[in-house]
């Protein structure tokens, strides 16, 4: 089944939000494309990404975009394998890396509050915890650190791996332990090299620094200003609250079923990627990022200096610049966690955000195939001739995201 319905947000709420609104500086030659110059979003080609999604393997998919006022939903499948319920756009799901944004975030508000310095060394905050004094808090957050991901261990072989973790309690210290016994990627600052590590040495720096758990920063920073109903952070418990979808692990073997990974503490992750949400709050929240309502100008200047990636790929601090076919570029970050892919990116403006989010994880196809939510989101119809839904090339892995 295929939903798509379009609505109106109440425009009090959103006049008063523009009201609050800091504007950001534009990185000198950023490619994007003003947000008044965006075609409609394409909802058909939305619908075929869901579908192409469902046909290779995922069990249910959904997206929604809200465009200055306009709410656009669309799903594909089923939320439970196991009763066939429908999956809703309203469902919450794990959003897996798309976590490293909050932490990001509450990492710059502190910085804002001159309890934090982006170019100091780690180890000024948390003495002794990595062997380099070197590392800055700015090289962990945007992955520059060269601290060697530990999940490519615990996730060699996908089903066995999260068997092995799926109810473990981890201490932060202890994930970065299972780092350091390997060697660094490469020198600090030198390059780019994403690792779950560094966001996890992000959420020590959290806690050292007010003193108080992960969970009650996102909550009193972030979760709470925004209203975000459907935004939890749970760890250690396994549960999803409320109506959710469930995840499904796809095994390395070709043939043997899908497994049902829902209930985990994803300690393995925490602030790399434990956190729970909604379409609808993850397109609250980029858009709210995005137009300055969660930081200052300056650290969000900060956040959108980006490292180039790839050809059409850039990485700032907890922050993905991605450029589409339209020549417009997007913000926000992917998630990958046992049993869900989510895309979850906003305009330069904030004005108008997309999540998309499968149910299954560890099949390439599905990931690849999810991006072309971005552009039938951000670029509208495709003009004769072009390819839409055209897939990334991005490797899958289950700590997250491409």
């Amino acid at each position: 089944m295929v939903s798509a319905t379009v609505g109106r947000t109440a425009a009090l709420g959103a006049v008063a939000l523009s009201l609050l609104a800091v504007p950001a500086r534009a990185v000198a030659g950023e490619p994007h494309a003003p947000a008044a110059a965006l075609p409609a979003p394409d909802t058909a080609g939305l619908a075929a990404v869901l579908r192409s999604a469902v046909r290779q393997g995922a069990p249910g998919a959904l997206a929604r975009i809200d465009d200055h006022g306009r709410t656009y939903r669309v799903t594909r499948g089923v939320a439970d394998r196991g009763t066939g319920r429908a999956v809703s756009a309203d469902d919450r799901f794990r959003i897996g890396s798309v976590t490293k944004t909050f932490s990001a975030v509450v990492l710059l508000q502190l910085v804002d509050e001159h309890r934090l310095a982006l170019d100091a060394p780690v180890n000024r905050y948390l003495p002794g915890l990595l062997p380099d004094d070197r590392i800055t808090v700015r090289h962990v957050l945007s992955h520059r650190s060269g601290l060697y991901d530990y999940t490519d261990d615990l996730f060699a072989d996908s089903v066995a791996g999260f068997e092995a973790v799926r109810k473990k309690v981890f201490t932060y210290r202890q994930l970065v332990t299972l780092s350091l016994r390997k060697p660094r990627t490469n020198a600090p600052g030198a390059a780019y090299a994403y690792s779950n590590t560094n966001f996890v040495v992000a959420g020590l720096l959290i806690e050292k620094l007010t003193g108080k758990p992960v969970r009650t920063a996102y909550q009193r920073r972030v979760i709470e200003p925004l209203k975000l109903r459907d935004t939890f952070y749970v760890h250690p418990d396994t549960a999803i609250p409320g109506r959710h979808a469930r995840g499904y692990l796809t095994p390395d073997r070709a043939g043997a079923p899908l497994v049902d990974a829902t209930a985990q503490t994803v300690s393995w992750a925490q602030s790399a990627g434990a956190v729970i949400s909604s379409a609808r709050d993850l397109d609250v929240f980029y858009g709210a990022l995005l137009k300055g309502k969660l930081m200052s100008a300056a650290r969000l200047a900060e956040m959108e200096r980006f490292t180039k990636v790839t050809g059409t790929t850039a990485y700032g601090l907890g922050l993905r610049r991605r450029v589409l076919s339209c020549g417009t570029s997007v913000y926000g970050h992917t998630g990958a966690v046992q049993g869900y892919y989510t895309y979850a990116f906003a305009t330069k403006d904030g004005g108008r955000s997309l999540t998309a989010m499968v149910n299954t994880s560890n099949n390439a196809k599905v990931l690849n195939t999810l991006a072309g939510a971005l552009e039938s989101a951000f670029c509208g119809k495709p003009k004769p001739g072009a390819r839409a839904g055209k897939g990334t090339g991005a490797r899958t892995r289950e700590a997250t995201g491409a």
